[in-house]
């Protein structure tokens, strides 16, 4: 899960804001309606906030009406990481970077197909990075 990513305490909250820092160090969770991501429609990838790792593709994200972004898969099986999550009196698969570890959200069996996942995402665990999308309208647009 580590995969170079060796920044102590000190250093991730320096690298990170303070509600970064409580969500995927502390695997809080943000206010619903709150992040930049829950109703964007831009294209790209989401990378992870903590360590940049790719880790869902722009077009597997819909509205799911929780005000979180959701998405029904990631950008391939091993980018994400998950557990058993016993907090709040309940039970539920929390998902995690699977380089840095950072906590992402929860897992959910209600989204829409293919899959039928909801992955659950808080978007102070995710920066957008549209430069890939850029790359790949250029070079689709040349002439070849």
């Amino acid at each position: 899960m580590d995969d170079g990513i060796t920044k102590t305490d000190a250093e991730w909250r320096e690298f990170l804001s303070d509600e970064e820092y409580g969500i995927l160090r502390e695997r809080g969770t943000e206010q619903a309606f709150s992040g930049p991501y829950w109703d964007g429609k831009q294209s790209g990838t989401y990378r992870c906030r903590g360590c940049g790792s790719p880790l869902f593709a722009a077009a597997a994200k819909y509205d799911s009406g929780t005000g979180w972004p959701s998405f029904y898969e990631p950008v391939n099986p091993s980018a994400v990481g998950m557990e058993t999550d016993r907090s709040l009196f309940m039970t539920r698969t929390e998902v995690h970077c699977s380089r840095c570890g950072g906590h992402l959200g929860h897992l959910f069996p209600d989204g829409p197909q293919p899959t039928g996942l909801r992955y659950c995402v808080n978007s102070c665990s995710l920066d957008l990075d549209q430069t890939e999308v850029s790359r790949t309208q250029s070079s689709e647009e040349e002439p070849g």
